[in-house]
């Protein structure tokens, strides 16, 4: 049944019905042209590029700021950030609350560089990766100074849009989830607050 696509395979041991529906991002010009000009510095980098702007599709409220993440191995985050810097870049590393609220309101195009969680979900689209539907969801319950415009009210909209409109792997969730210590809590947060 799952072949013929009249059930959807959502987890372990867990279906719905209905056709498989992939959440599959843009990749901007500008997604595209960083990702040449990393890659040509950091050909062995493993890097996910992604526009927060992506989140836009399941919300009510729409943010005036975006900011482009541009997240790699732990170990080359100053490297990826130094470089982007002397491209002339907006470019901010793992930035605090105070440095959002004081410096990044005033720019167009934001890029933040953070460390990529090890086996973090993603999908390669174009040859680029990108966020998968399921670490995006867990980035913003996990990540309240970046992702301050999507919290309270607005995460449970984005949370029911994002599982009415695509298919999510709970598994695959709870597993990232994990990897970033916040399973029992994101676990409590998907059987309660949705």
């Amino acid at each position: 049944m799952v072949q013929m696509g009249i059930l959807n395979r959502i987890g372990r041991g867990k279906f719905t019905l209905g056709g498989h529906k992939l959440f599959i991002p843009e990749i901007s010009n500008t997604i595209k042209s960083l990702h040449n000009k990393l890659e040509r510095v950091f050909p062995y980098l493993k890097i996910c590029l992604w526009n927060t702007s992506i989140i836009n599709e399941f919300m009510i409220q729409q943010p005036g700021r975006f900011y482009l993440m541009v997240e790699v191995e732990k170990d080359a985050v100053q490297s990826v950030f130094f470089f982007l810097k002397e491209a002339r870049y907006s470019v901010f590393i793992e930035p605090t609350k105070e440095i959002i609220e004081k410096y990044i309101p005033d720019e167009k195009e934001t890029l933040i560089v953070k460390s990529l969680v090890t086996e973090a979900p993603l999908q390669k689209i174009e040859g680029i990766n990108m966020v998968t539907i399921e670490k995006m969801l867990v980035d913003i319950f996990c990540d309240k100074i970046i992702f301050s415009a999507q919290q309270g009210s607005e995460m449970r909209t984005i949370f029911k849009e994002a599982l009415n409109k695509y298919t999510v792997n709970e598994n695959r969730m709870l597993r990232y989830a994990d990897r970033r210590r916040r399973k029992e809590r994101f676990s409590d947060y998907l059987k309660y607050a949705l």
